[in-house]
């Protein structure tokens, strides 16, 4: 239960409200496993009932209250023994390359701007990586500003380098998928001088065997 433990995860370096929680999570752990609102506070209300964490109004502007959230004992022994476990790997499903794997059933232009928007998405993710990349490594990222001022001198070494070093993974993976892509798009230009690249692999006939 990914979700679970990267709110616990995020929870390990302060409370937060709900909302709070929701913000931190897409600017921090949402990086390596994406959720929605809508997801992630019926999970944290499933983690207090598990006793995983508890809450506690806070004051929100002059009236109002906020529910806050912190890691409880048992949701801190849950985080390290989930740390150490090991985790079995999803069957792959991924939609891109699956779709890769067929385009000659489409025509040249469509092949075309599949490698291009590839080229494109990857090369934004990989921007947003290598600036949190930085941030890390320089300690003036928010998330790990927030972590290290909890923990002590001791532990920051070992915390920003696990960190630092996803980090580094994502963006390399980034960039083996726009070079892919790039190596896609001149697979399309020696198919076209071969003349292997046409009106998609029905050739034009809408009956498909």
């Amino acid at each position: 239960m990914s979700l679970r433990h990267a709110l616990l995860a995020l929870l390990s370096a302060g409370p937060a409200t709900g909302y709070d929680a929701a913000k931190r999570f897409s600017g921090s752990v949402g990086h390596v496993w994406s959720a929605p609102d809508s997801q992630i506070y019926p999970e944290l209300k499933r983690m207090q009932g598990d006793g995983l964490v508890e809450s506690s109004a806070v004051r929100w502007g002059p009236r109002s209250t906020k529910t806050q959230y912190t890691i409880t004992d048992a949701g801190l022994e849950e985080l390290i023994d989930w740390a150490g476990r090991a985790l079995p790997y999803s069957p792959p499903r991924d939609t891109h390359h699956l779709q890769a794997a067929y385009l000659e059933w489409t025509d040249a232009a469509g092949a075309r701007r599949f490698f291009e928007d590839h080229i494109a998405h990857h090369t934004e993710q990989r921007q947003l990586l290598l600036a949190v990349h930085a941030g890390i490594v320089a300690r003036t990222d928010p998330m790990i500003m927030r972590r290290l001022s909890r923990f002590p001198d001791s532990d920051h070494e070992r915390i920003v380098a696990f960190k630092a070093h996803t980090y580094a993974g994502m963006v390399a993976r980034s960039e083996a998928e726009i070079a892919w892509a790039r190596e896609g798009l001149a697979m399309l230009d020696s198919l076209a001088t071969d003349g292997g690249v046409g009106g998609g692999a029905a050739g034009g006939n809408s009956s498909i065997p």
